[in-house]
């Protein structure tokens, strides 16, 4: 079964909004090394409705180099209750009631994995479900006092550290599995 990644910038105090105000600077080639092999170990994003109207402003004027070719041609899924019509090429509507199931049928298929860019209500929601398999948090050596929090009430659950990876710039990236529920009750009982 594929698996769901979800990957996020984020500060040392938790936040995650605004990163190409704060990240710029220490995204190097290690960075990018890092970053495509994510991409590249995928052939499907997932992303939720604000991400997409972000992400579909920008990328698709992107071209010519291998990363944002890779990001323009993968199959994308958006989960929203209110867009009509995706414009971004590959793009289908996952109608924000039938998430479940719809990602669940798209987990089965056989293909690389499925990537996220970004926290936010989709993520918690698969959470909740047992459909999200890894978190990989990009902690940046940066304070911003204020702002989104990577993770909103509501989504519980235990995580198992499986990668710790430093690069040169500062950043340390936190690879997370999301332990089964049955497990975070009996740790939690213990």
């Amino acid at each position: 079964m594929r698996k769901i990644i979800a990957t996020t910038f984020a500060t040392v105090d938790g936040f995650q909004n605004d990163p190409q105000i704060w990240s710029g600077e220490y995204f190097t080639a290690e960075a990018a090394r890092y970053s495509a092999e994510l991409l590249f170990g995928s052939d499907t994003m997932l992303m939720g409705r604000v991400t997409y109207d972000n992400m579909a402003q920008a990328w698709p004027s992107m071209s010519g180099d291998p990363f944002a070719d890779k990001a323009n041609s993968v199959r994308k899924y958006v989960v929203s209750s209110t867009l009509e019509k995706a414009e971004w090429n590959n793009t289908t509507i996952i109608k924000g009631d039938d998430l479940v199931p719809a990602v669940t049928k798209i987990k089965e298929e056989p293909g690389q994995d499925i990537l996220i860019w970004g926290f936010g209500r989709l993520t918690d929601e698969l959470l909740e479900n047992g459909l999200l398999d890894e978190y990989h948090v990009w902690i940046h050596p940066v304070l911003i006092g204020k702002g989104e929090p990577m993770f909103r009430g509501g989504a519980e659950a235990k995580l198992e550290l499986t990668k710790t990876t430093l690069l040169s710039s500062g950043i340390i990236i936190l690879t997370y599995r999301p332990l089964p529920k049955a497990a975070s009750e009996e740790a939690a009982e213990a």
